[in-house]
């Protein structure tokens, strides 16, 4: 239906859309920020177009990438992740221009976004939820009721919040009021929407995604799931798949329920059902996503996420049935940033003097730098996705020790022995870890440090 694509993101995410997209036989067109010049997304696509300086002026530009698109014939447009992939109003904006959205609806996007109103539909669509408000909270008064019954610790949360933002624990009812109030803060400053609604807090419970890929049609299926338990500041740090914790029994109720959510929203494309899973194996929907960027997924499943991306946009259907997905072996991903663990994970933008990536059957880097790259200061510190594959998961987590021991980035910080610490560490490698597990990880490290072990 066309043959050229703008992708209107950067780093490694780019690069993999455009080996996506030429594997398919399509045009790849990028975009970059003046910061970006000389990065390699703007570097290997056929055409490449400067749409301003960083940040706000450029990758979140509407205006700049529909003239993008429509100055080198670009037909459709990929969002990646981040930026606006996630925006209603921009995936509107490419339809109202006749550019093909490489993602889903806006009427998707602009519910999912609204995280009290997508919790609504899940509870309606038989989807367990996390108790709590029902869709947001409009006062003190009403919080403190709902609190009350629930009980606490609590969480107040941005109704469009992600990324961690707009989120306080609330362990007492005398906090409630001024958390509730910086949380709102936090919301408009970010957000645009100061709305907030109100959650039980689980504590200790393991974070696990399901993905699914739906197509036009109504076809949904679920691709198995990936545990993302290993999180600093909300952010991920390292996931895998399977998750430890899974068992037959829980992943069949899991899927199933991921598909009814995708349903429920009229979902197509790629997305990502985030769930929180207690020691007991009761789980409770948190969100869901429309991303792909998961690796992990990609090699137990065989399937190629982007490329089904690019057909399910042409409004072909799904090339495979949920009983043709197996979930084969075991994946471990790292992310390898830019920044100094051993100082509070400053980030370390600079120029990479030398590099060396490791290789061999069973490993994957997804990375957009090279020898000679300046980070530029303005972005995600991320530098690559380490992906190691192997039949079991004590022989992925061997594999991953000596990738990551093979792994030089000179010139700057980097996190990889901070990486190499967590695979070696007893409760990683027994897979009793919960979303707990680094902050602990971190405090033993500050403390072994301060008495000088």
């Amino acid at each position: 239906m066309w043959k050229k694509v703008l992708i209107a993101n950067r780093g490694e995410i780019a690069v993999r859309i455009i080996r996506a997209c030429r594997e398919a036989g399509l045009q790849c067109v990028t975009v970059y920020s003046t910061a970006d010049k000389t990065a390699l997304h703007a570097e290997i696509a056929d055409e490449s177009v400067c749409i301003g300086p960083p940040v706000q002026d450029s990758y979140l530009n509407m205006n700049a990438l529909i003239s993008a698109c429509q100055n080198t014939g670009a037909e459709a447009l990929h969002p990646g992740f981040g930026f606006l992939s996630e925006s209603a109003e921009f995936a509107q904006l490419c339809i109202d221009n006749g550019i093909t959205f490489i993602g889903p609806s806006p009427a998707s996007i602009s519910m999912l976004g609204d995280k009290a109103r997508a919790k609504e539909t899940m509870k309606a669509a038989g989807v367990p939820v996390i108790p709590g408000s029902d869709g947001a909270v409009t006062s003190v008064e009403e919080a403190k009721k709902i609190a009350a019954e629930i009980g606490y610790p609590v969480l107040v949360k941005a109704s469009a919040g992600g990324g961690g933002r707009g989120i306080r624990r609330i362990d007492r009812e005398d906090q409630l009021e001024e958390q509730m109030s910086v949380a709102k803060e936090e919301a408009k400053l970010f957000f645009g929407n100061d709305e907030v609604y109100l959650e039980k807090l689980i504590v200790g419970p393991h974070h696990v995604e399901i993905q699914i890929i739906a197509d036009q049609m109504g076809n949904t299926v679920a691709l198995g799931e990936r545990d993302c338990s290993m999180q600093r500041r909300n952010q991920k740090v390292l996931e895998e798949s399977p998750s430890p914790l899974m068992t037959p029994e829980l992943r069949k109720a899991m899927q199933e329920a991921a598909v009814r959510a995708a349903k429920a929203c009229g979902y197509y494309n790629a997305g990502t059902i985030e769930f929180l899973v207690d020691d007991d194996r009761n789980f409770y929907f948190m969100e869901m996503n429309s991303r792909v960027e998961h690796p992990v997924t990609e090699w137990v499943t065989g399937v190629d996420l982007v490329q089904t991306q690019l057909l399910v946009a042409q409004g072909k259907p799904l090339p495979f049935t949920q009983d043709d997905i197996e979930v084969r072996g075991h994946a471990i991903e790292c992310r390898i940033n830019a920044e100094n663990p051993e100082q509070g994970f400053r980030p370390s933008p600079g120029k990479i003097r030398s590099l060396h990536i490791p290789g061999g059957p069973g490993i994957r880097v997804d990375s957009a730098v090279y020898q000679g790259y300046t980070i530029p200061p303005y972005y995600d510190s991320m530098i690559a996705k380490l992906i190691v594959h192997a039949p079991t998961r004590s022989q992925a987590i061997m594999k991953m020790r000596w990738a990551l021991a093979e792994f030089i980035v000179d010139g700057i910080d980097s996190n990889i022995d901070f990486q190499l610490r967590l695979i070696k560490n007893k409760d990683f490698e027994a897979g009793t870890y919960d979303n707990t597990f680094l902050e602990k990880f971190l405090a033993d490290s500050k403390n072994d440090k301060d008495n000088g072990k």
